[in-house]
C-alpha cells in the first residue's frame, strides 16, 4: 500500500514538474514570436536616389522615407537610424524606387566614373560662377543650392520722376532659383566671355561651371539670369527654408529691420 502511495505521488509530481515546464516553454515562445513580429522602423524608397545624394537630401526631398516592418522580416543591414553621424553620407549608386535602403548603399564618394545623368523631365544647364560665388570648394555633384540674382532696379514709366530713379543706379538682390541639384561640376565655361580686340582681359577670380539639375521653367529662367543678371550661390543645409520673395535693395538695406 505505502509503495503504491509513493508511486502515485511520484507520478502526480512529475506530472506536475511537465506541466510547468509545458507552460514555461509556451511562453517563452509567445515573447519569442511576439519579438518577432514588433516592429522595427526601416527605411524605403519612395523614388530614384541619384548617385551623390545624401540621406539628408534624400529625406528631406521625399526620395526616402521611414516605414515599419516586422522584425523578422527586416533585411540584414536595414538602415533605421539618420542623425548627425551619418546624414551627410551620400548614395554610392542610384537607388531605384520601392527598395529597403541598406546601410551600405552609402558612403563617402560615389563609385565609379559615369557620364553626367540628367533625371527623367529634366534638363542640365550649366553656369559660369567665380570660385567666392560658388561657395568656395565646398558645392560638389549631390549638393543642393539658392541661386541669388543681383540686378539694377528700373521704373519702366516714362514722365521726369521714372528717368531720375533710373538714372540712380539701385540695385536690388532677390532669389532666382531655391533648391536646385548640383549634377556636375566644371572648371572651364562653354561660352567663355569675349574681350575685344586690342584690349586685355580684366583680372578676375577663378570661374567655374557648375551644372543644374532643373525643369524646362527653371531652365528658361536660369538661362534670362545667366544672360542678364549677376548670380551668387549659396549652399542649402537640410532644414532650411527660404521665402521665395525674399529680396534686399539699395533702398531697404540699411532699414531692414530684420538683420
Amino acid at each position: 500500500m505505502g509503495r503504491r502511495i509513493l508511486a502515485i505521488l511520484a507520478a502526480a509530481v512529475i506530472a506536475l514538474v511537465g506541466a510547468v515546464l509545458v507552460l514555461l516553454y509556451a511562453r517563452g515562445a509567445d515573447a519569442r514570436a511576439v519579438e518577432a513580429a514588433s516592429p522595427s522602423v526601416v527605411y524605403v524608397t519612395n523614388a530614384v536616389v541619384p548617385a551623390g545624394t545624401s540621406m539628408k537630401d534624400a529625406v528631406r526631398l521625399g526620395q526616402m522615407t521611414q516605414t515599419e516592418v516586422a522584425t523578422r522580416a527586416k533585411p540584414l543591414g536595414a538602415l533605421e537610424t539618420i542623425d548627425d553621424t551619418n546624414g551627410a553620407l551620400v548614395a554610392l549608386t542610384d537607388i531605384a524606387p520601392g527598395q529597403y535602403v541598406l546601410d551600405a548603399a552609402f558612403g563617402e564618394t560615389p563609385l565609379g566614373e559615369k557620364a553626367l545623368q540628367v533625371a527623367s523631365g529634366k534638363l542640365a544647364v550649366s553656369v559660369q560662377l567665380q570660385d567666392p560665388a560658388r561657395v568656395g570648394t565646398f558645392v560638389t555633384p549631390g549638393s543642393y543650392i539658392t541661386i541669388f540674382m543681383t540686378y539694377q532696379l528700373k521704373d519702366l514709366n516714362t514722365d521726369a520722376k521714372a528717368e531720375v530713379f533710373n538714372e540712380q543706379d539701385v540695385k536690388g538682390t532677390s532669389i532666382l532659383l531655391d533648391n536646385v541639384k548640383v549634377i556636375a561640376m566644371g572648371d572651364a565655361s562653354l561660352t567663355p566671355a569675349q574681350t575685344p580686340e586690342g584690349e586685355e582681359a580684366p583680372a578676375t577670380a577663378p570661374s567655374f561651371l557648375v551644372t543644374l539639375e532643373v525643369d524646362a521653367q527653371q531652365a528658361a529662367r536660369l538661362v534670362h539670369g545667366v544672360n542678364n543678371y549677376t548670380l551668387y550661390a549659396g549652399l542649402r543645409g537640410s532644414e532650411l527654408k527660404i521665402d521665395p520673395d525674399l529680396a534686399v535693395s539699395d533702398l531697404t538695406m540699411l532699414t531692414d529691420k530684420t538683420r
